[in-house]
């Protein structure tokens, strides 16, 4: 930042000669040489100033020295995901959305995409669990927790693979992926007046793989048309210790067939 007060440039020159009282001639050589060293004098200091001026000496130039950058990112920084370590399970992870489409995508995908090397039945299902959020068409809040523990009970009793498959899937060392594909058909929601949960219906391709005694594995594909309801905004119920806000969105309830009129 500039000083308020500004140093003007040195200036050279602007000499002033008084005059003088006429001396007799015979005083006059002395005059001159008087005059003379005057003269050499001038000269010698506006050489001086000149060489001062034209040849300031070497310039010292400090380089800053080069900006550092890190790929690491900040700590606690958001994730668009509640907890991706899921995926070391073989399991699909949950993500942070308000986006019903992408959400929907994803929750299909979630119930039918496991390995039964990586991660068993229980920690799955209890996994699945956590997607789940409160009916909010339940005036009464225990009301809407029972019909949540209700829908949960139904994932597991008639949407998701049986247990008595899962074990002999797992005697097999296998696992399950799911693919949604093709676009969501969208179905009104009942009783719902904010127009918040949605139920979307969508084709999806599961890949089951298995290992024969050797070790070496056989992959097929079945195909499947599944429903579940969203609730995308409003006051859905977040993860605990997790990014998810409340309006991002959660699972209200799996169906057993789809759901279209």
């Amino acid at each position: 930042m500039q000083s308020a007060h500004r140093r003007h440039p040195q200036r050279w020159g602007g000499l002033t000669i008084v005059a003088r009282k006429r001396m007799p001639r015979r005083h006059l050589p002395w005059v001159w040489i008087g005059g003379a060293v005057l003269v050499a004098g001038i000269i010698a200091i506006a050489v001086s100033s000149r060489l001062n001026v034209e040849d300031p000496g070497p310039i010292r130039t400090e380089m800053a020295p080069p900006a550092t950058s890190t790929s690491e990112p900040p700590r606690n920084a958001p994730t668009d995901v509640v907890d991706p370590s899921v995926e070391d399970h073989g399991w699909v992870p949950e993500p942070i959305t308000t986006d019903a489409d992408a959400y929907i995508r994803s929750a299909l995908e979630a119930a039918a995409t496991f390995d039964t090397q990586r991660g068993d039945r229980e920690a799955w299902l209890a996994y699945l669990d956590s997607w789940f959020t409160p009916d909010t068409r339940y005036a009464v809040e225990a009301d809407a927790k029972d019909a949540m523990s209700g829908s949960q009970l139904e994932m597991r009793q008639a949407v998701v693979l049986p247990e008595d498959d899962w074990d002999s899937l797992s005697a097999e060392k296998g696992r399950v992926s799911a693919k949604a594909k093709g676009t969501i058909n969208y179905t009104p929601v009942s009783e719902d007046p904010t127009g918040l949960m949605k139920i979307g219906t969508l084709d999806i391709t599961l890949t089951y793989t298995r290992a024969d005694n050797q070790g070496t594995e056989n992959s097929y594909d079945e195909q499947a048309r599944v429903s579940v309801q969203v609730l995308c905004g409003g006051k859905t119920v977040p993860t605990p210790n997790s990014d998810q806000q409340p309006g991002d969105c959660k699972i209200v309830r799996y169906f057993s067939e789809p759901m279209e009129p």
